[in-house]
Order: structure tokens, then C-alpha cells, then sequence
């Protein structure tokens, strides 16, 4: 399948593509990716739409906290990227993409790139690599020293909603080394972005 993507920041008068993309499920589950900005304990007792406003207001707030990718004007695929200090919940000790280093969480420089969703129809046709090459540019224009991702090994099915924190295979071959193994299957990975 011969897709046309465009990609563009996410913000507020973007609002209405990021809500469209979602549609009624919030992504997954009423997700509307807040699971890394907010810990279990808030996150849980939100209901979906309380999810969804707090995640309108972060996007109003700025900066943008992703990207989304358009074909043919249509929104089609998100990416959440952005410092590290944005997904406090990316940085929990307790976490295995905990950073590196003491004081990474804060350093505007080092980067999180923490969920990858496409419509299912486009899943299976590399639009991934495509989502993750319009991230690191992003990231670049951003001044990003350092992009850090968490991705799986491997999911039972290709189209598991697992894979929105992306498989490894993609950042493997996006340049992105292995710096930390945490728990099997699902390694620290880091893109060195003064390279």
C-alpha cells in the first residue's frame, strides 16, 4: 500500500485531528495517552473523558507533546515525544525506562518517545518507520541530545495493542542502541541525536 504522510506538531488548533484519530476508545481503552503522565492511583479512578480533558488541556498548554501523521489531510498516526520531564511516569524509579543517569529526568535535552498509534487499517506497511523517521526529526528540530524509548520485543499478534510503545525491530533499524535491559523483552533504547 502506497501511503502519503504528512507529519505536524500537535497542538491546540489541532485538537480536533488528535480527538478524531482516538475516536470514542481514547486510542486504548480511554488511554487517550495519559498513562505515562500520571500515575496508576490518579489514572485509574479517571473515567475516560476526565482522561481526555486532561490531555486536551496539556496539548492547549504547549508545547506540543507529539506529533500526528495525516494522509491525505486525514489524521492517521500519533507519536508522543517530547524531554522526559513531560511522562513523569516514563522516569518512576520503580519503571524499567527509568533513565540512565540522576539528573536525566530533568535535562530538557534528553528525550522520551513513549507511544506509537496507527490506524489498524495502515499497521503491517511500514507507516512505523515512517511515524519513528518524522519522530527523530522532530526530536532534532526540538535540540534533543538524547531520544530514549522502551519498546517490546516481540507481541503473540502483529497488531497487538501492545506494540503502541513500538517493537524493537523499528528502532533497531532507526539507528537506536540497547542501553539498559531492565526485563527481558523490553529493553532502554537511546538514539545518540549529536551523532
Amino acid at each position: 500500500m502506497d501511503i502519503t504522510l504528512e507529519f505536524e506538531p500537535v497542538t491546540a488548533r489541532r485538537w480536533q485531528d488528535f480527538e478524531q484519530l482516538f475516536g470514542r476508545q481514547g486510542a486504548f481503552c480511554g488511554c487517550w495517552c495519559v498513562a505515562l503522565r500520571l500515575p496508576y492511583a490518579i489514572r485509574t479512578r479517571m473515567s475516560s473523558d476526565e482522561r481526555k480533558g486532561f490531555i486536551k488541556d496539556r496539548i492547549a498548554a504547549g508545547p506540543p507533546p507529539g506529533i500526528i501523521g495525516y494522509s491525505e489531510g486525514a489524521p492517521v498516526a500519533w507519536v508522543q515525544l517530547g524531554p522526559r520531564h513531560d511522562v513523569p511516569q516514563f522516569n518512576s524509579p520503580r519503571t524499567i525506562s527509568r533513565p540512565l543517569g540522576d539528573r536525566e529526568a530533568e535535562d530538557p535535552s534528553v528525550w522520551a518517545l513513549s507511544c506509537l498509534f496507527l490506524l489498524p487499517r495502515l499497521r503491517g506497511n511500514g507507516v512505523s518507520h515512517r511515524l519513528l523517521g518524522a519522530a527523530i526529526d522532530h526530536a532534532r528540530a526540538g535540540h534533543a541530545r538524547f531520544l530514549d524509548a522502551c519498546p517490546i520485543d516481540h507481541a503473540k499478534q502483529s497488531k497487538s495493542a501492545t506494540l503502541c510503545i513500538g517493537s524493537t525491530a523499528i528502532f533497531d533499524r532507526a539507528g537506536f542502541e540497547t542501553v539498559a535491559r531492565r526485563k527481558d523483552g523490553r529493553p532502554l533504547m537511546r538514539l545518540d541525536l549529536s551523532r
